[in-house]
């Protein structure tokens, strides 16, 4: 990826969470996580995270997508562009995905460490056997 589509897409990301934070008013938090445009910069997808109740996050995006033209006209005001990508807002549960995640690492790890101390006692106190070719005891 080219380093002015990077710039692009983090000017974008900060200049949307700026307009939805200012213009908008939502019952949960609202955060633009990532914009990903297309290398022609006619479309781009605004990945959105929502903090709430159940349900909220497809609330706000659909609000979101309704506003989408005002967003577009108010972006167009604060960033010159050749082409101004089309916004295409979408949940972004990545986060909600990734506390799912490190909770179900702690829950096995917190077995294993339950376990593994009985395990290491009889572990350390097993001797060594040596064994000759046949499998014989030396």
């Amino acid at each position: 990826m080219s380093q002015r589509l990077l710039r692009v897409r983090e000017l974008l990301k900060r200049e949307i969470g700026l307009v939805v934070a200012r213009d908008y008013v939502f019952d949960s938090l609202v955060t633009v996580n990532d914009v990903d445009v297309t290398p022609d910069l006619r479309n781009g997808h605004v990945f959105v995270g929502v903090i709430g109740g159940e349900g909220e996050g497809r609330k706000a995006v659909a609000l979101l997508n309704r506003e989408r033209g005002n967003i577009q006209r108010q972006l167009n005001k604060r960033v010159v562009l050749k082409y101004s990508p089309k916004l295409h807002f979408k949940l972004d549960d990545s986060v909600e995905r990734g506390v799912r995640t490190l909770s179900v690492i702690e829950g096995i790890d917190g077995e294993d460490h339950d376990g593994e101390e009985g395990d290491q006692d009889d572990w350390e106190e097993t001797e060594e056997v040596e064994l000759d070719r046949e499998g014989e005891d030396v």
